[in-house]
C-alpha cells in the first residue's frame, strides 16, 4: 500500500489571496468536475448523488477508468474513495490553518492491482503517482486563483 502526503501553502507571495471559503468552493468544484483542475484526467462525470454531501463519479486518468465516491466534509475536507479501477484506496484534500498560514494537504493511501506491497514496482509507481498528484494539487490551486481573479473583475 502506498501512503503519501504533501502540503502546499495556499497564499503564497505574489499570488491572488484566497480565503477559506474560496478554497472550499474550489475543492467542491474540483470534486464535481476535476477536468479544469487535474491535468492527467481526461474524463469526469458525476453518475449518482447520495444526498447533499456524497456522490459517485466516473473518471479516466492516463487512459484508465475509475469510479469514485466523493464525500464532502464541509468546510475542510473532501475524500475520494476509489470503488473500481486498477488502483484502489482513498485520497483526501484538506484545508488546514487559516489566512496567511492556510495550507492545502493532499494525502493518499492506495493499492495497485497486481503489484506486491513494498516491491520495487510499487515504489516506482509511487514516485510517478506522487509527481502526478502534486501536479494535480498545484493545478487545483492555480485554478482556484484564476477563479478568484475572474470573480474580482
Amino acid at each position: 500500500m502506498l501512503f503519501v502526503t504533501h502540503v502546499v501553502p495556499v497564499n503564497e507571495p505574489g499570488q491572488p489571496r484566497l480565503d477559506r471559503e474560496a478554497v472550499w468552493e474550489g475543492l467542491v468544484m474540483k470534486a464535481n468536475n476535476a477536468l479544469p483542475f487535474v491535468p492527467a484526467m481526461s474524463e469526469c462525470e458525476v453518475v449518482e448523488r447520495h444526498g447533499d454531501s456524497s456522490f459517485d463519479r466516473a473518471i479516466r486518468i492516463q487512459g484508465d477508468p475509475y469510479r469514485e465516491r466523493i464525500t464532502l466534509e464541509a468546510p475542510h475536507r473532501v475524500v475520494f474513495t476509489r470503488l473500481s479501477g486498477p488502483i484502489l484506496g482513498t485520497i483526501a484534500n484538506e484545508i488546514e490553518g487559516d489566512g496567511d498560514d492556510m495550507q492545502l494537504r493532499f494525502s493518499f493511501a492506495l493499492v495497485i492491482a497486481g503489484t506486491p506491497g513494498n516491491s520495487q514496482g510499487e515504489e516506482d509507481y509511487a514516485k510517478n503517482m506522487t509527481g502526478m498528484y502534486i501536479a494535480a494539487l498545484e493545478g487545483t490551486l492555480d485554478a482556484m486563483r484564476r477563479i478568484a481573479v475572474d470573480n474580482a473583475a
